[in-house]
């Protein structure tokens, strides 16, 4: 009998601009590399036949991880994407899982629950090659991205999704546009707007497909990879979920973030991971 096997692939680069060594920059006392492993270990523990690995281009971040008994791979400094870094890892394996998950190393405040509703969503969903996460956002939540799209307005990303739960568009643009908003408001509980979270399930096959296949003409200027499944028709299934109560947080790229995550850590408290 199969037994379907589940990769948790981690992508760690050593180098960052804005935040040197940031794998293993401590957030409220611990590595940011260790608290990302320790939420693949969570879901590892509660999903059969799950496994995790880091994969990462510098030695210093293989040699932390042997120190703190973290599953880790060298991949090439040369890839480009978390995606391609992901890929290169799940090709050195001898056997290729059936799904992979791509929980970006600068991610430790990821909620484990997400990659368990991707898992979930997989396991019930057999056409979707593709499954990611998304936000159906509320009024004020709405207000709040279209606010900050006025100083970053490359930052967030949304999404239509059709009436089976598919991705039809991803942009860094707000979509849909809202006619008669006045009037909406009063309407509907919620705005049209569901902001993706950059978060990653493949099958093997969509994933290995990927680098064969051509770039969509919008991916480049949207800045998203993602729109190269949609531009060949291969499924994206999009996953409801919510952060249940905690404040949300992406990736962390500069001091400053490093910062506002201790501040969230204080003011929640650590992911129950027992």
């Amino acid at each position: 009998m199969h037994y379907p096997e589940l990769l948790i692939c981690i992508p760690a680069r050593y180098a960052s601009t804005r935040l040197p060594a940031k794998s293993l920059q401590k957030i409220a006392g611990i590595e940011m590399i260790r608290r990302v492993a320790d939420i693949a270990v969570y879901v590892c523990k509660h999903n059969p036949h799950c496994h995790y690995v880091v994969a990462t281009d510098d030695e210093r971040i293989i040699t932390f991880c042997r120190q703190h008994d973290i599953a880790a791979v060298m991949t090439s400094e040369n890839c480009k994407s978390g995606t391609e870094r992901c890929w290169e890892a799940v090709s050195q394996l001898e056997k290729h899982p059936d799904l992979v998950i791509n929980l970006q190393g600068d991610n430790p405040l990821c909620p484990p629950h997400f990659l368990e509703q991707l898992i979930q969503a997989w396991q019930k969903d057999k056409e979707a090659q593709v499954f990611t996460p998304f936000l159906h956002l509320s009024w004020a939540e709405y207000d709040a991205l279209k606010e900050a799209k006025k100083s970053t307005p490359f930052s967030g990303t949304t999404v239509l999704i059709d009436n089976q739960g598919y991705a039809l568009a991803f942009s860094k643009m707000m979509i849909p546009a809202i006619r008669k908003e006045e009037k909406l408001r009063k309407e509907l509980e919620k705005s049209p707007v569901c902001r993706h979270i950059g978060l990653y399930a493949y099958t093997y096959n969509a994933l290995k497909s990927y680098f064969d296949l051509s770039p969509s003409p919008y991916e480049e200027p949207e800045g998203l990879e993602q729109m190269r499944f949609l531009h060949h028709h291969i499924p994206v299934k999009m996953v409801e979920i919510d952060y249940r109560g905690r404040k949300s947080m992406s990736g962390i790229d500069s001091p400053e973030d490093v910062t506002r995550a201790e501040v969230i850590i204080a003011e929640y408290g650590e992911f129950d991971l027992a």
